[in-house]
């Protein structure tokens, strides 16, 4: 028998799933998976990866997102800190999904290797809550600029609660429109 690599935990939003890594070590280091597929293909990460991206924010309270692509581009992602610390958010956009709109977040950081499973139909973004966050993301479908879609992080129809004042945001975040009432979410 196999030792499990991962925790896995349900979060309130369907598909939404929060892993904790398992770390072995002595005074040398230690060793803590980043990925396995058929560990995770239980925990709905089981399509393959067509890309992986690492990014590097310098300051806190930054933040990047809240990001997503339409179908047929619509990806699953699985999102890891390698240094320090980010709130990490995830908001649903499945249309006639019962938890439409509302939003999950976790802190991940390189010391409690915690990942963040965000499957197809929700949009993503993190707030940097230390200087010098390295994330690592594995993607099941490649960037498409004609997919990509996003919605403003300070949307008050969203009403995220970051934990920091915004430090900064890109124009391209800050510029994403505002939900409309009309707005019916996504079909995959």
């Amino acid at each position: 028998m196999l030792e499990a690599r991962f925790a896995v935990a349900d979060t309130p939003l369907a598909g939404l799933k929060l892993v904790t890594r398992a770390m072995r070590g002595d005074e040398r280091g230690f060793l803590s998976r980043l990925y396995c597929a058929d560990e995770l293909a239980g925990a709905g990460f089981d399509r393959p990866i067509a890309q992986i991206n690492q990014t590097l924010t310098r300051a806190p309270g930054l933040i990047r997102g809240m990001h997503f692509q339409h179908a047929p581009h619509a990806e699953d992602k699985f999102v890891s800190v390698l240094r320090g610390e980010v709130l990490d958010v995830a908001v649903d956009l499945r249309a006639g999904s019962p938890t439409f709109l509302r939003w999950h977040a976790e802190r991940l950081s390189a010391e409690n290797r915690r990942s963040f499973f965000i499957p197809r139909g929700f949009a993503h973004g993190f707030q940097t809550l230390t200087a010098d966050c390295e994330l690592f993301y594995l993607h099941t479908c490649r960037y498409a600029p004609e997919a990509e879609g996003g919605l403003n992080p300070f949307d008050p129809r969203l009403a995220i609660s970051w934990p920091l004042p915004a430090a900064d945001v890109s124009a391209r975040d800050r510029n994403h429109p505002m939900l409309t009432v009309d707005f019916a979410g996504i079909t995959l």
